[in-house]
């Protein structure tokens, strides 16, 4: 196989166009135009379906730039390492984060990355939506509890955990009243994506591990053992607000508004200060943060610095490193 033309097939991959990819590479139209119909040919393939003025992959060709974009990418950067006499991380890394994380953190580990390395050219994305690492150009993609099956490897370097908290000056109602609740979403009270979005009952665990009350969608409270066990209630629940931040959720919560389950990382001074109230720990909630890529072979040296650099800024992956970041 042409690994010329290959590479060519690559860059209108990426860039969804003869003409776009011409410019972005300085390259004649037409000469990318002929490799790529030369490798159609070579390997008797259909690789574009070519339209009066769109242009898109096959499904043959979309196996393709999946199976050969990162392979090519690393015989650019080990050529140009050796060329460089070294194997110092350089070139392009782009990297997609979560929302909370970027805002919390991912300013400072970018900019602390991006001193120690100059010859890499960061570039992180804010988003929450599952993005798709080859068709999308990422290196790396920070998640939340990502699904199995992704066809995706890597590594869990941080935890965290929910906590049911309020301001002190919000009292907790009398049952059956219900607890108002800040929540973080858009959808409509009362919508059928509202309920979706509402659990029937949130588990709660007293600080410290002992028993609490339960916090469900609607009823009563319980009386021990309803639902957790021993000490276990069950507490009405009504949201009051929503809001499309975590950061804003939190916000309001200490004025007062209403309670709210937030990362422990993201309240943890402020319970500490005396701002916030523990109501307790929200069962089963467990967060992991996983740094993900698309395979271990031929690990580029730019995505294996930023790991390294993931490891050493939370050598322990607790909640209370990340909330270290926020008094920074």
């Amino acid at each position: 196989m042409d690994l010329l033309a290959l590479a060519d097939f690559n860059l209108v991959a990426r860039h969804g166009g003869f003409g776009r990819a011409a410019r972005a590479a300085g390259r004649p139209k037409a000469t990318l135009s002929r490799r790529v119909a030369e490798l159609e040919a070579a390997l008797d393939l259909r690789l574009f379906e070519r339209g009066g003025r769109t242009l898109r992959l096959t499904e043959e060709g979309r196996a393709l730039h999946a199976r050969t974009a990162a392979l090519l990418a690393e015989l650019d950067e080990a050529a140009g390492a050796i060329a460089a006499g070294g194997d110092r991380p350089r070139g392009r890394l782009r990297i997609s984060a979560p929302l909370l994380f970027s805002q919390t953190a991912m300013g400072r580990l970018a900019a602390s990355f991006a001193l120690k390395f100059p010859d890499v050219r960061l570039e992180v994305t804010t988003e929450d939506r599952p993005v798709d690492m080859v068709e999308e150009g990422y290196d790396l993609v920070i998640r939340v509890n990502p699904p199995e099956g992704a066809g995706l490897v890597g590594r869990v370097f941080l935890r965290d955990r929910l906590v049911l908290v309020a301001s002190p000056a919000l009292p907790r109602p009398a049952p059956p009243l219900p607890v108002p609740v800040v929540v973080r979403g858009a959808a409509e009270p009362g919508s059928e994506a509202d309920a979706r979005a509402q659990p029937a009952h949130w588990t709660l665990s007293a600080p410290e591990g002992r028993p609490g009350p339960v916090v469900t969608g609607g009823g009563a409270v319980a009386g021990a053992g309803a639902v957790a066990g021993a000490g276990a209630a069950t507490v009405a629940v009504q949201p009051v607000l929503r809001l499309s931040s975590l950061l804003m959720v939190r916000d309001a919560v200490r004025l007062g508004v209403g309670a709210a389950a937030l990362p422990i990382s993201l309240v943890s001074h402020d319970i500490a200060a005396g701002h916030l109230a523990h109501w307790g720990d929200i069962a089963a909630s467990d967060i992991a943060l996983w740094a993900l890529y698309p395979s271990r072979r031929l690990l580029s040296p730019r995505v294996s610095a930023f790991l390294e650099h993931l490891r050493a800024a939370f050598p322990a992956g607790a909640p209370e490193e990340l909330a270290g970041y926020l008094e920074g």
